[in-house]
């Protein structure tokens, strides 16, 4: 489908579009339909969170790899948005930068990014290793309903433990972007590093709405690379009492080595 008739239906439009369609106008950026990233009343937070990083990439074009990100998801987030960028501190080697999602004059979204240069290290510790794991080749596709949300239609999802999960209060699913061509790989990272449900969903007593309040990411390497788009994502529940969810969001290439941890708070309603 071409973009003009895109932009005349509610599908969501590639990422690597709505990087396109982010105009600055003096010291912000502005985008306008990303009507097809809604999830309910809020945009998607992998999109929102999206949008964001890659208007501090606009900002400051030559900053060094991504390490760490710390976001609030403040108040909904609509369709039409305005970016603005701060740099906080640059040093030697890392820089941080603040992004704002703006909506009617309203401040929805606010990210702190840390950027760091390598630099001569002083011992390492490598990421974790998954022992047994089932490749997303081998696992059940799991397709997007007529009642998903329309972004998942440009995902690909694929079951990765067993129906029903394995007795922990967990949700592990393969997951990679059908249009990632020419999308910075970290941005790319963070796109669907939100994809999945609170792991608290499989302690729910009945259906109710739930909502992500905040993402605490932190990168592990600068080499984050994996085969044909496919990353094993995990939301995990710690503690989930009196309508709040503590969330541990983990993502792993098709190696099994862990790239992404998370934290996350998320609201249980109902």
């Amino acid at each position: 489908m071409d973009e003009a008739k895109l932009q005349d239906t509610d599908e969501a439009l590639p990422l690597t579009v709505l990087a396109d369609r982010l105009e600055r106008h003096g010291d912000h950026f502005r985008l306008h339909g990303a009507a097809g990233w809604m999830q309910g009343r809020t945009m998607y937070g992998g999109a929102s969170s999206f949008i964001a990083y890659t208007a501090a990439r606009h900002a400051f074009p030559d900053l060094p790899p991504l390490r760490a990100g710390q976001i609030g998801f403040i108040a909904p987030v609509g369709e039409d948005v305005e970016a603005r960028v701060t740099m906080l501190r640059t040093g030697k080697s890392v820089s941080h930068v603040e992004t704002t999602l703006w909506c009617e004059g309203a401040l929805v979204h606010r990210a702190t990014w840390l950027f760091g240069r390598s630099r001569p290290g002083n011992g390492s510790r490598p990421a974790d290793r998954l022992d047994t794991f089932t490749p997303p080749e081998e696992s059940e596709m799991i397709p997007a309903s007529s009642r998903s949300p329309s972004f998942m239609h440009r995902m690909e999802v694929r079951r990765a433990g067993p129906r029903g999960g394995d007795g922990r209060i967990a949700i592990r699913r393969w997951v990679r972007l059908k249009e990632r061509e020419g999308l910075d790989p970290y941005a790319e990272l963070i796109a669907i590093g939100d994809t999945l449900p609170p792991g608290s969903m499989r302690a729910m007593e009945r259906p109710g709405p739930i909502s992500s309040i905040n993402w605490s990411l932190t990168l592990l390497g600068d080499a984050i690379t994996t085969r044909d788009g496919w990353w094993l994502l995990e939301t995990a529940s710690n503690h989930m009492a009196d309508g709040f969810s503590s969330e541990t969001l983990r993502m792993w290439n098709t190696d099994g080595v862990e790239v992404m941890r998370g934290l996350q708070s998320v609201a249980i309603f109902g």
